[in-house]
């Protein structure tokens, strides 16, 4: 991973042409949603968001408490190069995952960083969304981006809840992750991404990191 860059990753992608609009914006990953949620898609569809993409694009599935079969059918079909977790699986099924897992953890007054200590060894990231009661995701809601510092080492760390253009730079100079995440503030409606608001997001996230490494 390239230090002086942030990965970009546009996540809730419901349709071929948004995928191809954040790849032309400058996105690194395109998540799609394999788990019931508004943004949620079938397999058929998900195969017709990721069929546009270079192969330099990552392709994600999140998946909520779904089982080990569905994962596996989903990553093999898809050709998903990380299985995004977003429930309440354990350390022990993160490590079975037939691809690297981004295992996702809500950020509430209840969280504790020590709480990732225990997947360090058997996840590629570690995802921060905003604990909101009755979702697992996908609100656009931030979290207070200071109350998870210091960042738990060992593990790259991405930022998602609530980003736009408008606020990445700051969460990134708050946090300095190793990725972001969006999925509702770069949509034009529910399930339609906006090509002017993934550019704008792009251009924000590129010049943080210009920012950063003329420090």
């Amino acid at each position: 991973m390239d230090a002086t860059r942030t990965t970009i990753k546009v996540c809730g992608v419901c349709r071929p042409e948004d995928a191809r609009a954040a790849v032309l914006a400058g996105a690194d990953a395109i998540g799609v949603i394999l788990a019931s949620a508004p943004r949620q898609v079938s397999l058929d569809e998900a195969g017709a968001v990721f069929e546009p993409l270079p192969p330099s694009v990552a392709r994600v599935g999140v998946f909520v408490d779904s089982g080990a079969a569905f994962v596996e059918e989903a990553s093999a079909r898809l050709g998903l190069d990380y299985a995004q977790f977003h429930g309440s699986e354990t350390p022990e099924v993160c490590a079975a995952a037939p691809v690297p897992v981004i295992k996702a953890f809500r950020i509430g007054s209840g969280f504790h960083a020590a709480v990732v200590d225990s997947y360090r060894s058997v996840i590629a990231f570690a995802l921060f969304d905003t604990h909101v009661t009755g979702t697992r995701g996908g609100a656009g809601v931030a979290f207070a981006w200071d109350s998870v510092l210091p960042l738990p080492g060992g593990v790259p760390i991405v930022v998602a809840g609530g980003l736009h253009a408008g606020n990445v730079a700051e969460a990134m100079r708050t946090l300095r992750p190793d990725g972001v995440d969006v999925s509702s503030g770069v949509e034009a409606r529910l399930r339609e991404k906006d090509p002017d608001k993934l550019r704008a997001f792009c251009e924000a996230v590129r010049a943080a990191d210009r920012e950063e490494t003329a420090r």
